[in-house]
Order: C-alpha cells, then sequence, then structure tokens
C-alpha cells in the first residue's frame, strides 16, 4: 500500500453564519497531479426491478429510482469525489488513514468515491445518504486502488450537507462513527476528527473496538478519533497548529464571524496556498478539482447553485454555475473521452495501456497553467480574463437568482456550458 498523502479538504457553513441563510458547501480534490478530472451530469432515472450497477470495480444491486446528479470526477473511475443532486445534498469525501489499513485496502470492493455517488443518487436528504453510505459500507466493504495504475488504498471520511443540517461520517475499514451539525461551521482533511460527540455509529462500535485490542474503559470516554487514528493528533490541538486542517477551521471561523459567509469566501479558502489547501502540484499532487455549492433556504424562491472548475488550481481556475433544470446542457468540454470497450479500468488485468483523458477544457487551461507564476504578459492578461469572466458571471448568476421565476429556468439551462465556450475561447484566442 502506498504511503499516504495528506491531501483534500471539504468545509461546510450554515445559519446563523452564513449570508441570506444558506448553506455553503466546499471542497478542494487533492489528486494526483496529473490526474484529469470532469465534470458530468446523470439524469434522474427509474429503474427495473433486479437490475445492477456498475461501480468502478464491482456490481450492485440498483434501486428503482436515483436523483440527478452534478459529479465532479476522476475520468477514469464510476464514483466522484464531489458533487450535488437535485434534492439539494452535497457531498465530499477524504482519505484517511487508521490502526486498520492494511494491504487488503486494495482488494476490489466500493471505492471511496463510489459511495459518495451512490450517496447522491440515492439519498434526498443528508440524513438519507449518510444512512446509504453506510449500509453500502456494511454490505460490500471499501477497497480498491484509488489512483489509475497506482497501488493506493485508505479509508474515507465524509461531508454530507443539504439545506437543513450536515453529516460528518468517518470510517476505518467497516466502522464507522457521524456527527451531526445543525449551525455554524465544519470541515474536515485527512485526519480523524469525531471523537466524544458521535450522534450515530456503526453497530456494536465499542464492544468490537474493545475486542480488537484497541480501546478499553479504562482510557476514558470512548473517542472515535483516538481509537482509530493512525497517527492521532487532538483536534483542539489541530485547530491552533500549523495543519491544514487547523488552518483551514481557523479561516472558516474568521469568515463567517459577522454571519455573512458567502459564495465567495468559500472560493476564497479553496485557493489558500500559504495553508495547503490549494495544492498546485510540486509534492505530485494538486488540487484538480474543485466545487462550492450555495444551497437555498427550505421554502425559498430561488434554487441551489452548484460551481464547478473542472480544471486543476483553483487560484487559476474559474468557478462554472449550475442549476439543476428540466433539461440542463453541459456540453462535452469538461468531458473526458470515453474508451468504450477499450477503458484500460474494464481490461483485466487492468490499466495495463495509458490513455489520453484530457477534455477541451482542461487543454486549454494547461496553456494558462505553463505560463501562471512566469510574469509573461500573456499568461497575466489571460489570468486577468479569466477573473473578470468569473466576476461578471457571479454578478449575472446573483441576479438571475434575485429575482428567479418560472421562466427563469430555460435561461440557466445552458448557463454551465455558456461559460465553459467562454473561457474556452480566451484559451484558443491566446497564442504560446
Amino acid at each position: 500500500m502506498a504511503a499516504c498523502c495528506k491531501s483534500c479538504d471539504t468545509f461546510v457553513a450554515l445559519p446563523p453564519a452564513t449570508a441570506k441563510n444558506c448553506v455553503i458547501f466546499g471542497k478542494n480534490s487533492d489528486r494526483p497531479s496529473d490526474e484529469v478530472q470532469e465534470v458530468i451530469y446523470q439524469a434522474e432515472a427509474d429503474h427495473e426491478p433486479n437490475t445492477k450497477v456498475q461501480c468502478t470495480y464491482i456490481e450492485i444491486d440498483q434501486v428503482s429510482h436515483t436523483h440527478a446528479v452534478i459529479l465532479s470526477k476522476p475520468s477514469w473511475m464510476w464514483g466522484a469525489e464531489m458533487g450535488a443532486n437535485d434534492q439539494g445534498v452535497c457531498i465530499g469525501n477524504e482519505a484517511v488513514w487508521t490502526k486498520l489499513n492494511s494491504d487488503e485496502d486494495l482488494q476490489e470492493k466500493l471505492l471511496g468515491m463510489d459511495l459518495v455517488r451512490l450517496g447522491l443518487e440515492r439519498g434526498s436528504t443528508a440524513h438519507e445518504a449518510l444512512d446509504v453510505i453506510t449500509s453500502l459500507l456494511s454490505k460490500h466493504g471499501q477497497g480498491g486502488t484509488c489512483s489509475e495504475g497506482g497501488a493506493w488504498a485508505y479509508h474515507n471520511s465524509y461531508l454530507i450537507a443539504d439545506k437543513m443540517e450536515a453529516w460528518v461520517l468517518e470510517t476505518a475499514q467497516q466502522f464507522w462513527a457521524a456527527e451531526k451539525i445543525t449551525e455554524g461551521v465544519r470541515n474536515i482533511s485527512n485526519e480523524l476528527s469525531i471523537t466524544e460527540k458521535i450522534d450515530l455509529m456503526s453497530p456494536n462500535l465499542i464492544e468490537k473496538a474493545k475486542e480488537q485490542g484497541l480501546y478499553r474503559e479504562a482510557d476514558g470516554p470512548f473517542n472515535f478519533a483516538k481509537v482509530f487514528s493512525e497517527h492521532y493528533v487532538d483536534p483542539k490541538l489541530s485547530e491552533v497548529s500549523s495543519s491544514r486542517y487547523g488552518r483551514g477551521r481557523k479561516m472558516l471561523k474568521d469568515l463567517s464571524k459577522d454571519g455573512i459567509f458567502n459564495l465567495k469566501n468559500m472560493m476564497e479558502i479553496l485557493r489558500d496556498e500559504d495553508s495547503g489547501i490549494c495544492m498546485t502540484g510540486d509534492t505530485g499532487f494538486a488540487s484538480v478539482g474543485s466545487q462550492v455549492s450555495v444551497l437555498s433556504p427550505k421554502g425559498s424562491s430561488f434554487p441551489d447553485c452548484h460551481w464547478f472548475t473542472a480544471t486543476p488550481n483553483p487560484k487559476i481556475s474559474l468557478f462554472k454555475p449550475f442549476i439543476f433544470c428540466p433539461a440542463p446542457s453541459l456540453g462535452s468540454m469538461a468531458m473526458s473521452p470515453d474508451f468504450g470497450i477499450k477503458e484500460p479500468r474494464k481490461i483485466k488485468p487492468r490499466f495495463q495501456t495509458v490513455v489520453d483523458r484530457r477534455h477541451d477544457l482542461y487543454k486549454g487551461h494547461q496553456k494558462l497553467q505553463s505560463l501562471h507564476g512566469t510574469k509573461n504578459s500573456k499568461g497575466l492578461k489571460m489570468l486577468k480574463d479569466v477573473q473578470d469572466l468569473e466576476e461578471k458571471c457571479i454578478a449575472d448568476v446573483q441576479q438571475i437568482l434575485d429575482s428567479f421565476n418560472e421562466n427563469s429556468l430555460l435561461r440557466v439551462s445552458g448557463l454551465f456550458k455558456h461559460i465553459c465556450d467562454n473561457e474556452l475561447n480566451f484559451y484558443k484566442g491566446s497564442a504560446m
């Protein structure tokens, strides 16, 4: 099993910390720096009884109905790093390393990313999505290589949010604990963070921890992170340390202290390089995709709005908006090629060939990546154009949301595609 990499951060802010009583969700997906992340839409669907769904490595029973989802996902796998559904649920996952990690984690089961997608497809609320993930974890387990062609596996933690609440779900093999959040801010990184406040847990968790010699009553109150962490750090100490978890937590608290935390504040956190939250690839890992979702209050007149980069490094990427509507059009610019029966993941032994998974937007963005940090005038102009486009887009979308009505549905159906078009035109118009 490959050495662990400290990567990925997921955040949520709930009222009274937020503007307009919205729930703000955000995540950077930190993955191998050469991995391509795509953004796809899957429509809601009804399924015949006894049908199956093929996940990344294994096939499982399908349910009768799946929700419409927007996903940001590594292009080689079925599952997703993060996403949202048309019910107002958002999920992001993190890699965590526990005392129960072993080479057996490479056995092909459900990836944590498969569970993200399954939770979104099947869960109408954050609590329902949590139930989906934990029941599938119990039935099928988690495992399989998490990188294309590599021997990299881990356990998973999740941040699951809807319009009313959020849940942190943390796992160690088949064991799990969940914490409910109803107000304020919360974040997760690559460390177990649930301690003694456990609102839900896997059956007989404490007894089984005792049986495995991981916990004794003499140790004091049952502390999930302390019992299962490979290298335990008290979250209270982590908050004041230089860890990504602690620095992310501090930024969340500082930016939300006045109760007006908003979309731009979450983008600011995801773009912070000093904390390591925005990874630039120097360590072989980079923030290859980012998401910010603004969930409207229950019963409000305006819909949820989800923003995705589909390109690496949010500091030099453009967040593009998506709103669920009857006939959304994403286009294909942020979708990787489909290799069909020649897909290296589907041919055993797996990953024996290398394919070019770059989508058009990724290829265009590579121009900006290559010039970033060089002080090149063309690169600076390109970045300024992208930043100006994002600012205008945010203002335009806010105007639409402020006066949203039934006639607005047609107007927002092609938002994501339209901004992708404009962004790609900047790259095409900039000669190297």
